[in-house]
């Protein structure tokens, strides 16, 4: 079972990630505007829709358009995908 509540309070971020998901999105938003972009389609999205494959959790949200990548050892968020 995915312990969503503990990914959220764990998600962190590296530097080289923030480029990557402006470039995915096709945005310019600073590293605040990501980091409560992506906080909010995370609590926004029900725990059905996290799933682990291999070491990542994947998180798939209708509503915005978008599949979150997070590394399920460091938590860290490794990309985002429009969908």
């Amino acid at each position: 079972m995915i312990d969503k509540q503990k990914i959220l309070d764990h998600i962190c971020y590296t530097e080289l990630v923030y480029e990557r998901i402006n470039k995915k999105l096709k945005t310019n938003l600073s590293k605040g505007q990501i980091e409560s972009y992506l906080l909010k389609i995370l609590n926004e999205t029900e725990v059905n829709s996290f799933s682990k494959i291999g070491k990542n959790f994947y998180v798939i949200n209708r509503m915005f358009k978008i599949k979150i990548t997070i590394n399920s050892n460091t938590f860290r968020i490794i990309t985002v995908d429009k969908i």
